[in-house]
């Protein structure tokens, strides 16, 4: 069982910034893609970005590329969300998210096994 605490979510004016970061409790966390994804009021949860096991392949939604960074630390079994240039339209409850390394699928939120209790972001314009 690997559980996922998120933090870093907050009340942000329209293009600010905020880091999410995620902490996993597993010592197999380079075992683990690592996903974030969102939830807006009244909408369906969507991806965001993913990132490999180790680091080397990343992915993002097309709403997010090039405002988005993702990262991660194996060494402190952790994964970031640097998001930047935030627009109201990216206010929503975030969650990340561990998929097995072999599922490979990253942006499919049906192969991760994991889930965290997600942190709000809400952007005001």
């Amino acid at each position: 069982q690997v559980q996922l605490v998120e933090s870093g979510g907050g009340l942000v004016e329209a293009g600010g910034s905020l880091r999410l970061s995620c902490v996993a409790s597993t010592r197999a966390f380079s075992n683990y893609n690592m996903g974030w994804f969102r939830r807006a009021p009244g909408k369906e949860r969507e991806f965001v970005s993913a990132i490999n096991w180790s680091g080397g392949s990343t992915r993002y939604a097309d709403s997010v590329q090039g405002r988005f960074i993702i990262s991660r630390d194996n060494t402190r079994n952790a994964v970031y969300l640097e998001m930047n240039s935030l627009k109201p339209a990216d206010t929503a409850v975030y969650y990340c998210a561990a998929e097995f390394w072999r599922a490979a699928r990253m942006t499919d939120s049906s192969s991760y096994d994991y889930w965290g209790q997600g942190t709000q972001v809400t952007v005001s314009s």
